[in-house]
């Protein structure tokens, strides 16, 4: 019988190349386990809900009304809800007709991007165009057709930091081009040495690669960190030296755990530097509702916003998500809602405040408590809570080899079994050669988490004695 379309030796080869090890073999293995009766802790990926944070109750009330807006007519709406949702849910109602039944605009609702305009406004100090910000599901689906526009062939190529989020490496071997990697310093905190990106983008010129933009995850994914005003200022001189297109990955804003560096989007800093080069650098933000205190990842709600891209390329990535009619129309209401939250004054505001805090406070005790336990773990060196380094003795790089695996997917699988602790591998992400780390996420329930790294003490510890 001949080959069928379908057959994997006739399938496109982007896709069999395409590799994304958030949801690779480690995560595959723990969710054979789970089945198979073992408690998993599955800290691999950034999903908080399914690791216990609660929802924030006012965005879920608005969601819930719009949802089922038979209940703005029960004459008992007003014990079960909050006036401030009621208004809210009314007001989102009004902005799509049919409401959440119905299509949108491919870019969004034009109201609710009104309200992220105004957000960037307030926190950036410079005003935005809703008529450049297009509403997405998830920041995911906005990364990928922005690539999707810059990627013309395979000598095309986007710089793109190691570590890096495996959605970049995955989506630029989707659509066929070429990462150039640029590598963050470790022992700086993760920082960015404008030096090696000079290396890195003459190396790619030198085979023959046309290096069209840059990636940076800021802050860091999978490290943590927030890069700095003066690294930013550095980068966007490269950019505008180069003649690179800059893709700012905002998405963990919210999530600062440290004091030394605060958030500073990318587009302030433009904007700060002033003529000519605020009006000519191109530069794509991207922001989401699945991180910060938010977490609401299975709701599939993102925007990016475009800063001097030319009226006809805007027109052109219109067209591209005119193909998929509408985003998703009950996460739009979530992205309107993170951008126009209860204000003092409001009757949820105390709650939503109480709420949002103690999340985040939350978060910040566990980073500490994580980077805590790494440090106080044989051969574990941890500088940012998330990605530590497994210094892994001679013993285990050679048993990893002997089963043909990489010597940190070898460790992660081992940590697995003994523990049901399922993280990533740090080659998922990227690091330089012989140096190995895990990726993590610190979502598991603050409760737990002495217990986690306890039992992670033990593993890394016995682990390390037996393969020295």
């Amino acid at each position: 019988m001949s080959s069928k379309p379908l057959d994997y030796e006739n399938l496109n080869e982007n896709v069999k190349k395409c590799q994304y090890a958030v949801r690779g073999e480690l995560y595959l293995r723990a969710s054979q386990l789970q089945k198979e009766g073992k408690k998993t802790i599955f800290t691999n990926v950034g999903n908080p809900h399914a690791l216990g944070q609660k929802p924030l109750t006012f965005p879920r009330q608005v969601i819930a009304l719009c949802q089922a807006p038979f209940l703005l007519d029960d004459p008992n709406v007003g014990q079960l809800f909050p006036a401030d949702a009621i208004t809210k849910a009314k007001h989102y109602l009004s902005l799509n007709s049919g409401g959440l039944g119905a299509y949108s605009d491919s870019r969004g609702i034009p109201g609710v991007r009104k309200e992220i305009a105004d957000f960037i406004e307030r926190r950036d100090g410079y005003p935005s165009d809703p008529e450049h910000i297009f509403l997405t599901d998830g920041a995911s689906k906005g990364i990928m057709q922005i690539l999707h526009t810059i990627i013309r062939g395979p000598n095309d190529g986007v710089l793109v930091p190691v570590p890096q989020y495996p959605l970049y490496s995955a989506t630029i071997s989707l659509y066929g081009g070429s990462l150039v990697p640029y590598y963050l310093e470790e022992t700086a905190d993760w920082g960015l040495d404008i030096n090696d990106l000079r290396q890195s983008i003459e190396q790619a010129r030198q085979n023959g690669i046309t290096v069209r933009a840059m990636v940076i995850i800021n802050p860091g994914n999978p490290t943590g960190q927030c890069l700095s005003e003066q690294n930013l200022r550095q980068i966007i001189q490269f950019c505008h030296e180069e003649n690179l297109v800059l893709l700012g990955d905002e998405v963990y804003q919210q999530n600062i755990y440290q004091d030394a560096h605060p958030f500073i989007s990318a587009r302030k800093v433009l904007f700060d530097m002033g003529p000519p080069i605020s009006k000519e650098l191109q530069l794509v933000s991207f922001h989401t509702v699945s991180k910060g205190y938010w977490g609401e990842c299975g709701q599939r709600g993102g925007y990016f916003e475009m800063t001097n891209i030319p009226p006809k390329s805007v027109e052109e990535i219109y067209k591209v998500a005119s193909i998929s009619l509408s985003p998703n129309v009950p996460a739009q209401i979530f992205l309107g809602l993170l951008a126009n939250p209860p204000k003092p004054g409001d009757i949820s505001y105390e709650q939503f405040t109480r709420e949002s805090k103690g999340i985040l406070e939350s978060l910040r005790r566990r980073a500490h408590i994580m980077t805590d336990g790494f440090n106080n773990c044989k051969n574990v060196v941890c500088a940012m809570y998330s990605f530590p380094q497994i210094q892994l003795p001679p013993g285990a790089i050679d048993a990893a080899k002997k089963l043909e695996k990489a010597p940190d997917v070898f460790y992660c699988l081992k940590l697995l079994e003994a523990t049901g602790i399922s993280t990533v591998p740090g080659s998922g992400f990227g690091q330089k050669e012989g140096v190995f780390h895990l990726r993590t996420t610190i979502l598991p329930a603050e409760e737990e988490m002495p217990s986690i790294m306890a039992s992670f003490k033990k593993f890394n510890d016995e682990f390390m004695v037996q393969y020295e």
